[in-house]
């Protein structure tokens, strides 16, 4: 290709292209030790902690969709018996125990190395700039958003003094308002410079060091915490040990023989409602404590007032009445009952429960007996009852009876609450009709279909106790408590810097000051109006200083 140039005509572009290509410069490799140190520099900024905190509240979100093996077992295993598909890949994935999962406890670390490793560049920076020095004076305040002047008849070191002793005047006891530095700057003339603010920063570390003492706190807490709940009917009790709680979750680092082995019994229980609005009152469970190597005690649990023992609390977490029952068989032995908890379904405690009765003579069939207890029964028409207060005024168990198999040697656990009507067939009547048994405390029934008989003997109650334990408690509410001071503090502490300069001008002492800050700051000129005024007298003839009535709200930054 021929290009076309006039002659005596320079361009120097074409010249360069004509050149010859200059050798490629060579990039230097940036090796494994540079890779390392651009990977730290990533994993503790600011933004990939952020990121990490958000991806650890997003991989939280599963543990609350999915049952998790060390809250209830028996949910994760009813799951995996319905989703024989998913199910199985989800378990291999952690989906069931996912604050001990691989993944999630590799986001938990790594948010905990980022801050500590964003913390402690800072907080080395932070001290370095405590030990150091107020910036110098500028020679020209005219760029600052705040600016001040007056004179005075004193001379240009005693005003700066003056102005010193007000920037330095507490806010707080034996805490400065502002860190100063008088300097000579030759010529008679004197100046003050002054900086608040860091307070600032130090709550910003304060609020990042709260958050690693949270995140280790929380992680200890989960690793030797232990709760369980059991029912413990009035008249019975229980020892503090893992197979006699109905329910227990318990960290990855605790140990079962950690328990002490106390024993509680329910010895009686009181419960008040309101005549009127039948609300709840008062509920007290008094039981009697034996521990180790101690007389028996007698204690109160109340409703937010659980009993402490051994470090752990007791929670009352809910009553209600366990009917006492007989069941026999058709043979007329005793083939199940006890006293059965039923559970509280409305504000009259109309209670739902389920009896299972396994244990029967021969090939009868196995017994399942579902119903409603009326505390207070009422009758509303010829089939209808209804409670109408929670206290046992007319107890009534209102039944219906299935018979067949319960499933109990399935291998899948089952809700004692309730009853696996799959393999079972309920008694009706002649005409089709659920068979319904209305019994009243002491009477005796006999069940439909020749299965036997049915007394209802006594009435006692029952209480719901939680008992948790975790060690770090104490530290995860100190931790909130200084996150929340230290961001508090982060975000109303203002950052200044102030300037005073005294200049003999005329046979007076010309003052001159100016304020900046950082970001927005409308209270810059109001501060920076009040030192003038309590470091200058007042005086007729001298200059006014901006007032605070002049004050622009918006500010430049230079």
């Amino acid at each position: 290709m021929v290009r076309y140039r006039p002659e005596g005509l320079e361009d120097s572009f074409a010249a360069e292209a004509d050149a010859p290509a200059a050798a490629p410069v060579a990039v230097p490799a940036i090796g494994v030790v540079g890779w390392l140190r651009w990977t730290w520099r990533q994993l503790t900024s600011m933004r990939v902690a952020l990121l990490l905190l958000m991806l650890l509240a997003v991989a939280a979100v599963p543990g609350t969709m999915f049952p998790q093996r060390a809250q209830d077992a028996t949910k994760v295993t009813r799951y995996l018996a319905d989703h024989t598909t998913s199910g199985p890949w989800l378990d291999r994935l952690g989906f069931f125990d996912v604050y001990a999962s691989v993944w999630f406890s590799a986001i938990y670390i790594l948010l905990f190395v980022s801050l500590v490793g964003c913390i402690l560049p800072r907080t080395k920076v932070h001290l370095s700039a405590l030990r150091g020095r107020p910036p110098r004076t500028p020679r020209r305040f005219a760029r600052f958003p705040a600016q001040g002047e007056g004179s005075s008849e004193d001379d240009p070191e005693a005003v700066v003094r003056a102005a010193a002793a007000v920037l330095r005047r507490p806010w707080l006891p034996l805490w400065p308002r502002y860190r100063v530095d008088v300097r000579d700057e030759g010529a008679g003339a004197w100046s003050v410079s002054a900086e608040r603010g860091y307070l600032r920063e130090t709550g910003n570390l304060v609020f990042h060091l709260a958050l690693v003492g949270l995140l280790i706190s929380v992680a200890t807490g989960q690793m030797l915490h232990y709760r369980g709940q059991a029912i413990v009917v009035q008249g019975n009790g229980f020892a503090n040990s893992v197979v006699r709680y109905d329910s227990f979750e318990q960290g990855t680092a605790f140990d079962p023989a950690s328990l002490e082995p106390f024993t509680m019994q329910l010895d009686e229980f009181e419960s008040r409602f309101d005549p009127v609005t039948l609300n709840p009152r008062d509920f007290t469970a008094h039981v009697t404590l034996t521990e180790p190597g101690q007389d028996p005690e007698k204690r109160t649990i109340k409703v937010n007032h659980p009993l402490d023992v051994d470090g752990a609390k007791v929670y009352l977490q809910g009553n209600g009445y366990a009917p006492q029952i007989e069941v026999r068989d058709a043979s007329g032995k005793i083939a199940g009952g006890g006293k059965v908890p039923f559970l509280p379904q409305n504000q009259q405690y109309t209670s739902r429960g389920v009896i299972k009765v396994p244990s029967v003579s021969g090939d009868q069939d196995q017994i399942g007996i579902v119903g409603y207890l009326l505390p207070t029964a009422k009758q509303v028409d010829a089939t209808t009852w209804q409670s109408i207060y929670p206290q046992p005024g007319n107890p009534l168990l209102v039944l219906t009876v299935w018979h067949g198999n319960l499933g109990l040697d399935t291998g899948v656990p089952q809700n004692v609450y309730e009853l696996d009507e799959s393999r079972m067939t309920q008694s009706v009547d002649a005409n089709g009709d659920p068979v319904t048994l209305y019994v009243k405390l002491g009477e005796t029934v006999e069940l439909p279909d020749g299965l036997g008989s049915l007394t209802f003997s006594a009435l006692p109650r029952f209480v719901a106790l939680d008992l948790r334990y975790d060690p770090t408690l104490t530290y995860v509410l100190v931790f909130a408590v200084l996150a929340f001071l230290g961001l508090a503090t982060s975000l109303f502490a203002p950052r200044r810097r102030i300037w005073v300069r005294a200049a003999p001008e005329g046979g007076r002492t010309v003052v001159t000051a100016a304020g900046l800050a950082r970001g927005d700051d409308v209270g810059l000129q109001p501060e920076l109006d009040r030192i003038l005024a309590a470091t200058l007298p007042e005086t007729p003839d001298r200059p006014a200083g901006r007032r605070p009535d002049q004050l622009t709200t918006t500010q430049e930054t230079p």
